[in-house]
Formats: structure tokens, sequence, C-alpha cells
């Protein structure tokens, strides 16, 4: 071990093995600790996982519970300089979080113009002719150009490989009559 690490580590081990030492060394390590782990947690609930909020609330019940350590156990001149370092890195932290350029990772910056086919305004519009592939008592199924598509008529039975005409389209179903 290098000669100043030799120093550093006999220096905190005399430092540590007082015995008035080591609760006063315990306080700041649990307050810094807990602010510590409160400002990771934020980093990852802004940065990395964003809108899970469970993360982000222990993260600020961290920062809270050390704080509040940090005004009971040490007075309010370093219960405020505590707070307002940590209130300027949760500033920093959430202005990194919620700019555009991080923004784009996690939210959708463009507009999806594809489609679907909606039976509600069928491809299939009356006057089409068509053969039925099935008998219609009174649904089933008819093929028009290539298209199989699902047919009811108004209650008449339409027997298999008839010729059938689109007289409408209401609601979702093709209502056909068989041609004469």
């Amino acid at each position: 071990m290098p000669g100043w690490a030799t120093a550093v580590t006999v220096g905190f081990l005399r430092i540590f093995s007082q015995p008035n030492y080591l609760p006063f060394a315990m306080d700041w390590l649990t307050i810094a600790l807990l602010l510590l782990f409160g400002l990771a947690f934020l980093v990852v609930e802004i940065i990395f996982i964003p809108g899970t909020t469970v993360v982000g609330l222990v993260g600020f019940g961290l920062l809270a519970v050390g704080l509040w350590f940090s005004y009971r156990d040490y007075g309010s001149t370093t219960g405020h300089m505590l707070l307002s370092v940590s209130a300027v890195f949760v500033g920093v932290l959430v202005y990194m979080g919620l700019r555009p350029r991080n923004l784009d990772k996690v939210a959708l910056m463009q507009q999806n113009h594809g489609h679907v086919l909606d039976v509600r305004h069928a491809d299939v519009a009356p006057g089409t002719v068509g053969r039925t592939l099935s008998a219609l008592r009174p649904a089933g199924t008819a093929l028009f150009a290539d298209d199989r598509r699902e047919v009811t008529t108004r209650g008449e039975f339409v027997d298999a490989d008839s010729e059938v005409l689109v007289i409408g389209i209401e609601h979702n179903r093709i209502v056909v009559r068989q041609i004469a």
C-alpha cells in the first residue's frame, strides 16, 4: 500500500477508535447515506425508469428522513445547508430528466399514420356482385373479387354457389340479396 494510503487509513482508525467520536460519525454517516440513497433513487426514477413514481417516492422519503435527522441532530444551520444542497441536486436532476433530448427516449414524438381495415366502413360497395361460398341461412360467406367476406341476407335463404348483389351496409354487416 502506498504511503499516503497508509497514513489516511491510520488516521481514520485513530479517529474512529476514540469512544466519543463513533456516535458522531455514525450520525453523519447515517445522514449522508440517507441523502445519497435518496438522490440515487431520484436519479433512477427521473432518468432510467420514469413514470413509476414508487421509486421517486422512496427517494423523496429518504431525502426527507435524512434532512429531518440533520435538523434534529445538528441544528437549523446544518439542516438549511443540506436542504439547499439537496434542493439544487433535485432541481438539476429534474432539469436533466425533462430535457427534450431525454424525453425522446420515453415519449412518442411522432405520429403513426398507419391504419387498419375497419369493418364499419366495408371495402365492398353497394351494387357489387359476388358469389356465395356457403349457404346463407341467413348469414354465410361470399366471395367478392378474391376477397372473402361474411355477409347476411334480410331473412332469405340462399344456396351455395349463387350470385348475390350487395344492397347495403348496415352497422358492421354486408347485406346481400340473390340475383334471380
